[in-house]
């Protein structure tokens, strides 16, 4: 007998993908918000950038780990994949905010380069959701149930 149907996976699967939505809704608005305050204020776009994944990367680690997966983490894949999504942010910001420089409207620069952060991180949101799921957080050592159930044998 299966323990894990097909139905009991799917399922799995999709609550684990609503809670690393969640998580990273969480993470989104309070880094947007971070970035988005220090690029008004004049800091440069790479120094909001930096700012911004730090005050995302913290809540998001902290429920990617204890209430998404369940479980600790390895953390140098962890490091390697946030570590590159924030370089990928601080050119796209950094691009962004020298093309807009022409702009009069401090607000409409705001906006846009505040958009290509945004942007940014929902074009890695699932990418990342892979590379956690598949590197970060993979149950390991765990052999599967047929495997560990006893062959039953027959005496005579």
């Amino acid at each position: 007998m299966r323990v894990h149907t097909k139905a009991y996976l799917s399922r799995s699967r999709l609550l684990l993908w609503a809670k690393y939505s969640a998580s990273s809704v969480i993470a989104t608005v309070i880094s947007q918000v971070a970035f988005a305050l220090c690029y008004w204020f004049g800091t440069a776009a790479i120094v909001a950038t930096v700012v911004a994944w730090i005050s995302g990367a913290v809540p998001a680690y902290l429920l990617n780990r204890r209430w998404t997966w369940g479980r600790s983490g390895q953390k140098l894949p962890y490091t390697i994949i946030v570590v590159g999504s924030a370089v990928a942010a601080a050119v796209v910001t950094s691009v962004t905010d020298h093309l807009v420089q022409p702009l009069e409207s401090h607000l409409w620069k705001t906006v846009l380069v505040t958009g290509s952060y945004l942007g940014t991180y929902a074009l890695l949101f699932i990418v990342k959701f892979v590379l956690f799921d598949r590197l970060v957080f993979a149950k390991t050592g765990a052999a599967p149930v047929e495997a560990r159930t006893p062959v039953a044998t027959s005496s005579s």
